[in-house]
């Protein structure tokens, strides 16, 4: 039970890590609480998956073996505000192919999951959560239920927002509950999407509608705990006109493929994403609004930055070191930054029921729309996978 890398956490960001690191000298304990469940019918939960992010998930072999039946590409979106400003993207005014993909999140996990399994260099230790974490000058161990310890030269905290790992190598985080939900659900509508992409900053909250195979689209409605509430406890008709309306028609009736859910929206920073023989992946490392749709790119580019920063070391070297895992944040210290901070301005202000913000924010909306040159350049800098 030695390894050289302990990944806690297998969900999207900490699965990536470690495929992106098979064929390599390092041996990879992932610890995990419970396999990913098999998936049935439509996944509620979907991703915007940048092109940058697509290349990475084809570069660690997880991308073609994604039913493309069941993916979406983007290639236009409009986006409106709450008093006549607007703002569209399209995917052949910026030179591209597409501007996002969309992929069921269970889906994506259960391809990661199987692919790393298959992989020599790693072990899966499922079903127990660590009880205890030492770190060493030359090594960190973590105790296992069942009187099991582990240990390694580097723990990789992919655990989430409430990460365990943070906590016990004690790096301060700053969570802020915005006192909002995302509700998702997917659904059937009458017109053709044509493969866009439709967003509206509203009094209610920010509602996203995504683009799904045939005439299918997935709502994000990022609102208050009360508006949340009261959608939650609509009918499958009911939800249909209340989401048909607050839409504006543009997809014609509804109908409900998949139940209403909802999860909680929290901001929060990290005092540092390493310490000695610590680095932090994924939503442990960071937390945003998911109005940019772009929060799990920022923990596959956590991992890609991460396996890069391991896979170039020499043998000698411990990839738990301090001046090693530096590195890795130098690498991740803008983008995080940047997004979390666009998103949450943005969320801010257009949260505000101020009439002169109001004026602003439709007005820079207007405005960007008519400068092709900014717009664009905003849709290739997304499509990075840089914000």
């Amino acid at each position: 039970m030695d390894f050289d890398l302990i990944i806690v956490g297998g969900g999207l960001a900490g699965a990536s890590l470690a495929a992106a690191l098979q064929g390599t000298r390092y041996r990879i304990a992932l610890v995990e609480a419970r396999a990913p469940a098999v998936v049935e019918g439509w996944d509620p939960r979907v991703y915007a998956i940048s092109p940058s992010c697509a290349d990475f998930l084809r570069e660690i072999g997880i991308w073609q073996h994604l039913d493309s039946a069941r993916i979406a590409p983007v290639h236009a979106m409009s986006i409106r505000g709450d008093a006549g400003g607007e703002l569209g993207f399209s995917s052949y005014d910026s030179g591209l192919s597409e501007l996002a993909w969309i992929v069921e999140s269970g889906r994506m996990q259960r391809e990661l999951w199987e692919t790393v399994k298959r992989q020599h260099n790693v072990t899966m230790l499922v079903g127990g959560v660590p009880e205890a974490m030492a770190v060493e000058r030359d090594s960190v161990s973590l105790a296992l239920p069942g009187r099991k310890t582990v240990y390694g030269r580097l723990v990789v905290g992919a655990d989430g927002v409430n990460s365990w790992v943070r906590a016990q190598a004690g790096i301060d985080a700053e969570i802020t509950p915005y006192g909002e939900r995302g509700v998702v659900a997917n659904f059937s509508c009458m017109e053709d999407h044509r493969n866009r992409a439709f967003q509206w900053f509203r009094e209610d909250g920010v509602l996203a509608l995504l683009p799904l195979p045939g005439r299918m689209v997935s709502m994000v409605w990022s609102c208050a705990d009360g508006v949340a509430d009261s959608l939650l406890a609509l009918d499958g008709a009911e939800l249909c006109r209340r989401l048909a309306d607050a839409a504006d028609g543009v997809l014609g009736a509804m109908e409900l493929v998949t139940p209403a859910q909802a999860f909680p929206l929290r901001f929060m920073r990290v005092a540092s994403v390493v310490k000695e023989r610590v680095a932090l992946v994924g939503d442990a490392a960071h937390a945003i609004h998911p109005l940019s749709g772009h929060g799990i790119n920022l923990g596959f580019q956590d991992a890609r930055a991460l396996a890069e920063q391991l896979k170039k070391l020499p043998s000698w070297r411990d990839p738990g070191e301090l001046a090693v895992l530096r590195g890795y944040a130098r690498a991740r210290a803008e983008e995080p930054f940047l997004v979390q901070y666009a998103t949450h301005g943005l969320n801010r202000l257009f949260g505000s029921r101020n009439p002169l913000l109001a004026a602003v924010r439709n007005a820079g909306l207007n405005l960007t729309d008519r400068l092709p040159v900014v717009r664009n350049a905003l849709v290739r800098y997304a499509a990075s996978g840089r914000f």
